[in-house]
């Protein structure tokens, strides 16, 4: 509470703790600051004889998220009506949007927002967002603005496409997402260490990713 004291007793949490053990999503129940043994008594005989969380069957098709599951497959699980077609809003580009790239030089990031919004009100199920430009500084922005667009359930509840040909930006915009995020993109364009530390990035953050057909010689044809 605001004095910094533990108002929960062992028996008002108990029924707390029991809920997440009947509904299967925890493995281990243990305690922390303002438990005491009488806690740690009481979570152990709720938890006698119960099963523990028993691990998912991995997908079959791509999973993404932001608040809400994005799953892409055969059925129509989109806020579109099309088989695997996923729409993906790129007005918050400001390579692609004169509008947007006005808004962020002018930190009117409520209208940029706004933006956000609309696409995922059109039908958007996924918003990208591209920050680079020669006048910002397009880490800074990335990470202010995915912060941003986080604390709008509206808008966080599609997955974010975290666009740069920057890696510090992309790394920056991962450790900002919540849920499974897409990056685009790696190419071999600089060699196979270098994608192979990009993908490593990308699986260590848990994102999807969109690798582009090109390598050191140039375009696949």
């Amino acid at each position: 509470n605001e004095m910094g004291e533990y108002d929960e007793t062992a028996e008002s949490m108990a029924p707390q703790i029991a809920e997440f053990i009947d509904e299967g999503i925890v493995n281990i129940i243990g305690g922390c600051c303002g438990t005491s043994p009488e806690f740690i008594a009481h979570y152990a005989r709720i938890a006698e004889g119960k099963k523990p969380h028993q691990v998912v069957e991995k997908p079959k098709y791509m999973w993404l998220s932001g608040l809400d599951l994005l799953q892409v497959d055969d059925s129509v699980h989109l806020p579109v009506d099309a088989s695997r077609f996923v729409n993906v809003g790129e007005r918050c580009n400001v390579a692609g949007s004169r509008k947007f790239l006005r808004l962020i030089n002018e930190k009117n990031y409520e209208e940029a927002i706004g933006i956000a919004r609309k696409q995922v009100a059109d039908g958007a199920a996924v918003v990208d967002v591209n920050m680079d430009d020669g006048l910002l500084d397009a880490k800074a922005e990335m990470v202010n603005f995915l912060n941003m667009i986080a604390a709008e359930p509206d808008i966080a509840k599609v997955p974010v496409m975290i666009d740069s040909s920057k890696w510090d930006v992309i790394v920056a915009g991962l450790k900002c997402c919540q849920g499974k995020c897409i990056v685009n993109s790696i190419s071999l364009k600089e060699g196979e260490e270098v994608f192979l530390s990009h993908a490593r990035d990308v699986l260590r953050y848990g994102a999807a990713v969109v690798v582009m057909c090109f390598d050191e010689v140039g375009q696949a044809t």
